[in-house]
């Protein structure tokens, strides 16, 4: 029998640039990860590559006047609302930072306690505390004060709430701060509108254009196609974007199909095994201190080969020892549950045998795996193999 299932191994990759080839450095440093720690490959093992690496050798980059000149072209220039924004330096300062460059004045609204992806500006016993009705009540910076004070971020130390109103004073323009949580309170400001939510977006702009906003975009509107040369995603825009300098942004990829694609190729014709291929972001999982869930990009993962679509059928093991085969134990245990998996129905949903198993698609689930494996720091490990996830306990 088997005694190792899925394995995670994160493969190192030099320090790339614009217009190096990825796709070529990919296939030679899996190869070498094979050659040099002395493992094999198996057919529908699966390399994942960094959302992150991609773009920055396809050099998807911007800078922060080639997001000023967008809105100000899509806004008019005047003023606009920036609602719903993660409270990020990586992910979201340098965004508003362009924006605030492009108009002369900023109704910022931010959500509380927490932003969407979990950043806490206060907690919600101080919200209790405080008799807020967080689901109604618009608090004015003045009030916020009054009842918060001034409350740094557990983990950078900032207050966002200041951070964010020095950052859109610098550029030059009015910062106006209020607290809301619901998106049509914005138009008691204006009806120019720039939703910052990502996974809500599509509801929010609805919502928004049904109570009369005048202009309503998403950062998924903005650099949508190149402004002065800049880099672009047509489809996310500013979505999965993170700070490259002060004054430029890496951009989410763009293109990527054929990348992963191609690398399935090329290692199918090195190694006679048909590899899955994918290219991954944030994974989607969820820190229990911060309360901080990895969500700033719009999708874990923005390309994938065709063998990666759709979610696990798997039954749940606990399930079946403890009860169709309670009265059973070790070899004819084994043996039956085996059998089972080996006769297991093409599509488990709404099974009892399936129950507890996460119902998640498997490009989610493996982009989890692989943010925690090449983490976001100085690990070096870019690509990331991973063996074994599509094997199950019935096989030898």
């Amino acid at each position: 029998m088997r005694c190792v299932g899925v394995t995670s191994r994160g493969v190192r990759l030099p320090v790339l640039k614009t217009g190096d080839n990825l796709r070529e450095i990919v296939v030679e440093s899996v190869l070498k990860a094979s050659e040099n720690e002395g493992f094999k490959f198996h057919d529908r093992d699966v390399v994942a590559i960094t959302e992150s690496i991609v773009a920055r050798c396809q050099g998807n980059y911007a800078s922060v006047d080639n997001i000023a000149d967008d809105v100000r072209k899509k806004t008019g220039g005047d003023e606009v609302a920036v609602i719903f924004p993660i409270l990020s330096r990586n992910r979201f300062a340098i965004l508003l930072k362009g924006i605030a460059r492009g108009v002369k004045k900023v109704y910022l609204m931010l959500s509380y306690p927490s932003d969407e992806v979990g950043n806490a500006l206060i907690t919600a016993d101080q919200v209790y505390e405080a008799g807020i009705n967080p689901y109604s009540d618009v608090l004015t910076l003045e009030k916020y004060r009054e009842l918060f004070g001034y409350r740094v971020h557990e983990f950078t130390g900032v207050d966002y709430v200041d951070y964010y109103k020095k950052l859109i004073e610098e550029q030059g323009a009015e910062a106006v701060i209020i607290f809301a949580n619901r998106a049509e309170a914005i138009l008691n400001y204006t009806k120019k509108i720039l939703t910052c939510d990502i996974h809500t977006r599509f509801a929010t702009k609805r919502l928004l254009k049904d109570k009369g906003a005048e202009l309503v975009l998403a950062l998924d509107d903005i650099l949508t196609a190149p402004v002065n040369g800049s880099g672009y995603n047509e489809k996310y825009g500013l979505l999965g974007t993170n700070k490259a300098t002060e004054e430029t942004v890496k951009l989410f990829p763009r293109d990527g199909q054929s990348l992963v694609e191609g690398v399935q190729a090329d290692l199918l014709e090195k190694t006679g095994k048909h590899f899955e291929v994918m290219v991954y972001g944030d994974g989607a999982f969820k820190d229990p201190q911060g309360k901080i869930w990895e969500l700033a990009d719009p999708v874990v993962s923005p390309f994938h080969t065709v063998g990666l679509k759709g979610t696990p059928n798997e039954l749940k093991l606990k399930y079946l020892a403890d009860n169709a085969y309670k009265g059973l134990k070790g070899k004819e245990l084994a043996d039956a549950i085996k059998e089972d998996i080996k006769a297991k129905e093409k599509d488990l949903v709404g099974k009892m045998a399936s129950e507890g198993t996460t119902p998640r698609q498997i490009t989610d689930l493996l982009g989890s795996l692989c943010d925690l494996t090449s983490g976001s720091g100085d690990k070096g490990t870019p690509v990331v193999l991973i063996q074994g996830y599509f094997d199950n306990y019935a096989d030898e």
